[in-house]
């Protein structure tokens, strides 16, 4: 079926996806008559399109029509619109192609969107979660064997943490490293991802970590470092809530004696069942009072900077804030509370 909807965050894996598409169809020297890139969340463009698709082809090659950031999933489309995409859908022809790209998810509950799904490749291209480690992991990996570069397990382990959900940045940094290691048929190791790799000892996932350890002044560094990255506030934020909920969940459910593996992963939203024992480590020296009390206060720094707060201000302050919440709750004289 020559119809594509690609949806999703990951803009650069989307970008990659739609580059494969044009080269697979597309006739380099016949662009200008089979290639068509038009803005996909205005009712004219659509239209305009919709007719592009149903043109025959011209030369050699076949026929691409792109619809930039269309909103034809998450708005109700007029009825004209609807009538043509279903008309069009319906009889368009295999030498031509039609591709919406966008980076919402689409509602499964308009006409728009069920036409879509009857007739069209739908592909989800939306970053993986930061705090889904084991999911990173495997995206590096699965990168690393198409630049044809092998890793050591550690040094997996390092590039998962220096550049976490950024497919961008993974992509650069492996082809850095792979003209780096040549013809080498070792395995490459951490030691060359830390030479090479910027910023890897910075994420919002260590983050994370300094705040449960009530490690102020380090969780502070971080964030400053992760500001001048241009790292987002909100991501950030959202990392922190990932993380502290996985680990208030796995806290809870074994204090409750739920010994079932499978099911605490399950909870929390874990993947990989074998992942608990490293989970279990991170949190062996905190209480479930603990994390419970981190969960309003990432929902307030949230809303804080929703609002429209200074954002490193906002962000400075209720990390040390957290971060209260483990010193003080670790320190003697609450042992026996």
């Amino acid at each position: 079926m020559p119809v594509y909807l690609y949806w999703g965050e990951d803009d650069f894996a989307i970008a990659q996806a739609v580059a494969k598409l044009q080269n697979k169809v597309l006739d380099p020297n016949w662009l200008q008559f089979n290639y068509h890139q038009l803005p996909g969340d205005r009712p004219e463009m659509i239209i305009e399109g919709l007719n592009q698709v149903m043109t025959p082809v011209f030369g050699l090659g076949e026929r691409l029509v792109w619809l930039v950031d269309t909103n034809l999933c998450q708005h109700k489309p007029n009825a004209d619109i609807l009538h043509e995409l279903e008309r069009t859908l319906k009889v368009i022809s295999e030498t031509s192609h039609l591709l919406l790209t966008t980076t919402k998810k689409p509602d499964g509950r308009l006409a728009s969107t069920k036409l879509l799904g009857k007739y069209a490749v739908v592909k989800d291209f939306s970053l993986i979660p930061p705090w889904k480690t084991d999911l990173i992991a495997a995206q590096v990996q699965q990168v690393a064997q198409t630049v044809k570069l092998k890793l050591t397990p550690k040094a997996i382990e390092l590039l998962t943490e220096s550049v976490g959900n950024n497919t961008r940045q993974l992509w650069n940094e492996l082809e850095k490293l792979k003209i780096y290691w040549g013809d080498n048929q070792q395995p490459l190791d951490e030691k060359a991802v830390a030479q090479l790799v910027l910023c890897s000892t910075q994420n919002s996932l260590q983050l994370a970590a300094a705040i449960k350890n009530g490690k102020t002044n380090e969780a502070l560094g971080l964030i400053t470092d992760l500001s001048n990255r241009n790292e987002p506030a909100l991501k950030i934020v959202a990392t922190l809530v990932g993380q502290f909920r996985t680990w208030t969940i796995v806290k809870l459910m074994q204090q409750s004696g739920n010994r079932d593996s499978q099911a605490i992963a399950t909870a929390a939203g874990i993947n990989n069942p074998n992942r608990l024992y490293f989970i279990n480590q991170e949190i062996q020296n905190t209480s479930s009072q603990q994390l419970l009390a981190t969960l309003p206060m990432l929902l307030e720094l949230e809303y804080s900077l929703k609002s429209g707060g200074a954002a490193l201000t906002v962000l400075q302050t209720k990390i040390i804030e957290l971060c209260l919440i483990f010193s003080h709750l670790n320190s003697p004289s609450r042992q026996g509370l």
